[in-house]
């Protein structure tokens, strides 16, 4: 595979905190590349980097060494305006403890995201309705987030992080809070997005079954991919 056809390209990354007197390096040297397209998961032990790369890649956080391309676009040189800009056309992001507003509805909840552009509200809302239709909840979008169960709260997380049509969608542990049943209806989702929306899909897990939903595993240990 040619270099163009990796939408994700690191080269070098290192990253390193500072606690006081004490310097942690959680990335050493750290070279990736994802192909556009790619489902792939990311394990390793607690501690091992998964989280902090996982930010990189999304804009979060930034590399204190090394190339960081993703979408074609070097985001390490991106100021922090240009960088929140550049998350909002590209990622979109799912988290384990679901992060819903208890006080909007799903479709509010959707609607979030859409909230940093200038679309008309008309427009928004078409376009929550959308997603939410995508992950089987058109008929709770008028549902809070205690009246849903947590499965129904992923997939409103799930429609959450599609409804901007993101590139790249990263994941961290999407399934961590979930019964077996529905952690397989999520997973089942992201391999819609994957193959149906063509959506290139991050996931860190500690699950080996959800793991095993991804095209590839990588694993991740104290601080550098095996």
């Amino acid at each position: 595979m040619s270099e163009t056809e990796h939408i994700i390209k690191l080269k070098g990354i290192n990253k390193t905190f500072t606690r006081g007197k004490e310097r942690l390096e959680v990335l050493s040297d750290l070279d990736l590349n994802i192909p556009k397209g790619a489902f792939e998961a990311l394990m390793g032990p607690s501690g091992s980097g998964k989280t902090t790369l996982l930010n990189l890649i999304a804009g979060l956080d930034r590399p204190t060494k090394g190339s960081l391309e993703v979408a074609g676009q070097d985001i390490s040189k991106l100021s922090d305006g240009q960088l929140s800009k550049w998350r909002s056309s590209h990622i979109g992001f799912i988290f384990q403890h679901f992060n819903l507003i208890p006080v909007l509805t799903a479709q509010e909840n959707v609607e979030l995201p859409l909230l940093l552009t200038k679309l008309p509200a008309a427009e928004r809302k078409t376009r929550a309705a959308t997603a939410l239709r995508v992950v089987g909840l058109e008929d709770r979008m008028d549902h809070r987030p205690n009246q849903l169960s947590g499965g129904q709260e992923q997939r409103v997380g799930v429609a959450r992080a599609i409804v901007h049509d993101p590139t790249i969608i990263v994941a961290d542990e999407p399934t961590g809070e979930l019964d077996r049943q529905s952690a397989d209806e999520i997973l089942g989702l992201l391999e819609k997005l994957n193959k149906e929306f063509d959506k290139t899909i991050l996931m860190v897990t500690h699950d080996p079954a959800a793991a095993e939903r991804a095209t590839l595993i990588r694993k991740l240990d104290k601080g550098q991919l095996a």
